[in-house]
Parts: structure tokens; sequence; C-alpha cells
């Protein structure tokens, strides 16, 4: 007798293969690829303790040359934008009227000394005829008047002369200080008045030089407590270059209550020059350097709801996840509190792929050696 299969049992035959071949699919697929990452080693450094700031760079001095007196200009010993020494000349009057005028000066004085003498002169015969009663005491005082008067007439040709040789000097116009020269609003040629209210030139002094820059009034404990010490001061210019360093010079004596910040200037030895009048630097105050921080890239920091943690490299090449607490920011590097230990490989590049447990691929070591400069 021949059995017929029931359509049921057909059906459920057909479950069980497709199941089947299912679980083989699910039980043959490949695990997901390493994650590809880039590592650095969080180590501990001495760290500078640092105060950033945006400042703005302002000459050491800053001269606007005048005339004294005035004249023709006849001569300009330097081109604008040139840097110049203190002492140099910088302008040339026509100093012939005050040539002349000095040796007019000369003249009177010679006239009124000779005078003078002969006054004195006087004054001493005619002391000796009063003692004899040769003269009137009137007459003898008379002659002493004229004397004094002569001696006051003197000292005034004195100072005469003493005037026009200054005049004469003034019309050689020299560089009070040292530094760089502006543009030039006057020309050879040009009448130059000792009242005119624009400057012939105006010179920065820029070697040395000073940032000017500002830091929250909270920082004024720090600042004070390290009064005193000699605090160095980096500066960046805004467009990009070597940092200068220099040193903390002055603290302003208030808080700026508008701003809630507090003035600050560091002055530079500026020897390259890099530091320009009135342009912007990124500036760094150290106040003291901690000697025994754990620090690992900026960049390897994530910020999670549950606050801040980073990825680290476990020995089966998985990343895990420690929670960290950052004490503070050190150019590129943070320094960092938590479960992250010295020499932990930390993840500075990949974390968004990553999750508790991935497994990794390590592109490449990220350059640590910055970390001996901070």
């Amino acid at each position: 007798m021949r059995l017929m299969s029931h359509p049921l049992n057909r059906a459920s035959a057909a479950t069980i293969a497709i199941l089947l071949v299912a679980a083989c699919a699910k039980k043959d697929s490949p695990p997901p690829p390493p994650v590809p990452v880039t590592v650095a080693t969080a180590e501990r450094r001495a760290v500078p303790f640092e105060l950033a700031a945006t400042g703005t760079v302002e000459p050491l001095q800053t001269v606007a040359v005048q005339a004294q007196v005035g004249g023709i200009l006849r001569r300009i010993g330097f081109k604008e934008g040139q840097e110049v020494q203190r002492g140099q000349v910088l302008f040339e009057l026509d100093a012939r009227p005050y040539q002349a005028a000095l040796n007019q000066a000369l003249a009177a004085l010679t006239r009124d000394s000779a005078q003078a003498a002969n006054a004195a002169q006087d004054a001493g015969r005619y002391q000796a005829l009063a003692e004899k009663q040769y003269v009137t005491e009137q007459q003898y005082q008379q002659v002493r008047t004229n004397a004094t008067a002569t001696q006051a007439t003197l000292a005034g040709s004195r100072a005469a002369v003493d005037e026009a040789r200054l005049n004469l000097q003034y019309a050689t116009i020299r560089a009070p200080i040292t530094g760089r020269t502006g543009s030039l609003l006057i020309r050879e040629g040009n009448l130059i008045r000792a009242t005119a209210a624009q400057p012939l030139v105006t010179i920065n002094q820029i070697r040395p030089i000073l940032v000017r820059f500002a830091v929250p009034a909270p920082n004024l404990p720090l600042l004070q407590e390290h009064r005193g010490k000699d605090l160095v001061v980096r500066a960046e210019p805004g467009g990009g270059g070597s940092p200068s360093e220099g040193s903390l010079t002055f603290i302003d004596n208030a808080v700026d209550t508008a701003t809630g910040t507090i003035l600050l200037k560091g002055r530079f030895p500026n020897d390259d020059g890099s530091l320009w009048p009135g342009a912007f630097a990124n500036v760094r105050l150290q106040l003291y350097v901690e000697p025994d921080a754990l620090v690992v890239p900026a960049s390897a920091i994530v910020a999670g709801q549950q606050g801040s943690f980073v990825f680290v490299i476990q020995k089966d090449s998985s990343a895990a996840t420690r929670a960290v607490t950052v004490s503070r920011t050190t150019g590129d590097y943070a320094v960092i509190n938590g479960d992250v230990q010295p020499g932990d490989r930390v993840v500075t590049d990949g974390q968004l792929r990553l999750r508790q447990g991935s497994k990794v691929q390590i592109k490449a070591a990220a350059d640590s050696s910055r970390l001996g400069a901070l």
C-alpha cells in the first residue's frame, strides 16, 4: 500500500530547511573589520600652568618728531620706514639765519663784556676815591649802579648767545630714540613751521617691544601669588610664525569693571622683528610648572553624556572607554585625571566608529615629541 504525503508535512519540512540554511548563513558571516585608528601614549610630564589670551603689540616708545624752529628743509637724512639710531640726523633746515643770529649775539656779548669790565674798573677807582673823600658818596653810588647794570646787560647777552646757539642746533633735527620711522609727511624744499601741529615723522621703538593683553579677574590671586618672580610670557604673531619669549613687566592696579579683566604687559626683545606694532598676538603667560602631570593629546578627549572619556587600546586590540576629568589644556595636550594610567595607548583619531569592545587596527602613533616642549 502506497502512503501519500500530507501537505502540512511538506510545508513543515520546507520551513525547517529554510531555517537551517539561514542558521548556516548566519554562522558563516564574517566578523566586522577592525576600525582603523591613530593612537598616542599617555605620559607623565612637567607641564607649565599657563593663562592664554589675545594681545595687541605696542611699541615701547612712540615719538612724534616736530621742528622747534622754522625754516626751509634742505635735507632729509633717512628713508621713510628705515630704522634710525638715537642721535642720527633726520632733517636739516636752512641754518644761515640762525648762524647770523648767533654771530650777532656773540658780537653783542663781546661789547657788553668790555663795557662791564670797564664799569667794574670805574667802580673800583671810585671806591678808593670815596674812601679818601675825593668824590662824593653820591658819585660813587652812581658809578657802582652803572657797573651793576652793565653786569646785568652782560648776563642778558650771554643768555642771548645761548638761545641763538640752541636755535642753530635745532636747525638740525636728530632722532630722540632708536626705532623705525613711519611715513614722511614733508619733502625737501618745504617750509617748516615750528608751530605746525603735524609732526614731521613718527618713530616707534620696536626693539624691545611690548604686548598688551588681559586675563579674567578671577586669575588675580594667582598673579599676586607669583608676583615678584620672573614670569615668562610667550607671544605668537596672529598671522603665524615662531613664538617669541619675554617677561611680564606690568600688572594694572585695578580690574576693568566693564570687562571683568585685568590688564597685563609683557616685554619682548623682538630681535627678529616678528612682533609688529598694532598687530594681534596669541599670548601665553606661564605662572608655574606642574612637575608630574598626566597628559594626553587633546584630540583624544571625547565628550559624552556622562562626562568626558577616552578610548584605551587593550592587549587584545580592542577599545575600552575610560572616564577622565580634564584639569586644563596646554597647547595641543590635555592634563587629565581618571582611569587612564601612564603608558596606556589612547585613540586620537577614529573615535566616531568605536564602541566598547570594538576591535581596532592602529594606523600610526600620534606625534608625542611636542610633549617635551610643554
